[in-house]
């Protein structure tokens, strides 16, 4: 099965979208249910050129009594019901519609929650993250699936950001790359030192993770002990004598001794809200295909949720196909190696720049992707790509299969 993502104002006011996506060849479309703030080229629509989406929103009709303390914003920019009629419209030319629903990030219920944001170990938060080791959050994500497979009844469910964000985030100008923070130092600013997320760590957790980042003295014996006995630390009697941190070239490294519980922890924030979700999806509509947006990397922080282990009660466990090939296709096979028998994996392939909009290379990509496990593709984005990259991404595709 090959799958197409779209937003729902792709479609509504666009007589001619449906069929355009049929043409791509694929099976069905991604359609977001539930997604972040965005600015977004509509290169087709006959109203506009250009929508600027300027906080998430929940594309269904927001019914009160069906949520708790979190809410998630009705659009303006579209019909409340955008995902109803967009469904329709798709359904209406033969293609399926899996729900696209994007979890923990959402700068909106961040901003107005800030208790449930994540937060660094400085103490610096993250509004578009909601952490999932709040309850408050895990049952919003909980909430969240219901509603998309009771009122939106789509034929599959697709789970993004199921677990926790980091750092790494595309913000309004963004500003941070002249840190020349590595990757180590990426992923120690995305672990989570919020108010829920704090107290699961040894005590020294946090004062490592920002020497490790500041290059700051090294911890001396003392620490090091109260590291292994959590024992409350010592105060420092030779600062000025200690040697510097080095950089360290693994987030393993920068944490030493702690790095396996650390781990651990962290895992299992994405564990958790993955099998509530689950149970959830499986209890409302028990065959619908769950595909997963995962990544093996343990410190994984990101759309591409934490999955070292694999996750038998979901369908289709799809990687991020968006970087050097050889590199993605790495990751591809590390997944294929996490699946179960008659569990597919997906590789998520970008038709955007940097990506040329050349069929053979293309194509050449899909193959790549392929050979590594990948038995069906997952093409972003078919509503941001120009006609030329649409009609080489549909070449493509015929040229790899």
């Amino acid at each position: 099965m090959n799958i197409a993502y779209v937003y729902p104002w792709d479609i509504v006011g666009d007589p001619s979208a449906p069929a355009r996506l049929a043409s791509l060849g694929v099976d069905a479309v991604a359609l977001a249910a539930s997604y972040h703030s965005t600015r977004a080229a509509t290169p087709y629509h006959p109203d506009h050129r250009v929508l600027d989406v300027p906080h998430p929103a929940f594309y269904l009709p927001i019914r009160p009594s069906s949520w708790g303390r979190l809410v998630p914003a009705s659009p303006t920019w579209t019909p409340e019901d955008a995902y109803l009629q967009a469904r329709d419209a798709l359904k209406a030319v033969g293609l399926q519609v899996h729900a696209w629903t994007v979890l923990t990030h959402n700068s909106h219920l961040g901003t107005t929650n800030p208790d449930l944001a994540v937060r660094n170990a400085f103490g610096d938060p993250y509004p578009y993250a909601l952490c999932p080791a709040h309850e408050d959050v895990l049952e919003y994500c909980e909430r969240l699936v219901r509603e998309i497979l009771t009122v939106g009844e789509p034929d599959g469910l697709i789970l993004e950001a199921c677990g926790p964000l980091g750092f790494g985030h595309q913000s309004v100008h963004e500003k941070t790359s002249g840190a020349d923070w590595t990757t180590t130092d990426s992923n120690l600013l995305s672990l989570c030192f919020c108010t829920s997320c704090a107290p699961r760590y040894p005590s020294t957790t946090r004062d490592r993770v920002r020497a490790a980042i500041d290059h700051t003295p090294l911890l001396e014996a003392g620490h090091l002990e109260a590291e292994r006995t959590g024992d409350p630390v010592a105060p420092s009697t030779n600062a000025d004598s200690a040697a510097p941190n080095p950089p360290f070239d693994t987030i393993e490294e920068a944490l030493g001794p702690l790095a396996d519980e650390i781990r651990s922890i962290r895992v299992e924030l994405s564990t958790v809200l993955r099998q509530r979700l689950v149970a959830i999806a499986r209890g409302i509509a028990p065959h619908i295909p769950i595909t997963l947006h995962a990544n093996p990397d343990p410190w994984a922080a990101g759309a591409f949720a934490a999955l070292p282990a694999g996750e038998p009660e979901a369908d289709v466990l799809v990687a991020n196909c968006w970087g050097d090939p050889a590199t993605d296709a790495t990751r591809l096979a590390q997944l294929a190696d996490l699946t179960t028998p008659g569990q597919r994996v997906g590789a998520y392939v970008l038709a955007l720049p940097p990506r040329p909009a050349d069929a053979t290379t293309l194509a050449d990509h899909l193959r790549t992707y392929a050979k590594a496990g990948a038995t069906e593709f997952h093409l972003y984005h078919a509503g941001l790509a120009s006609p030329q990259r649409l009609a080489a991404l549909t070449q493509a595709l015929r040229l790899s299969s």
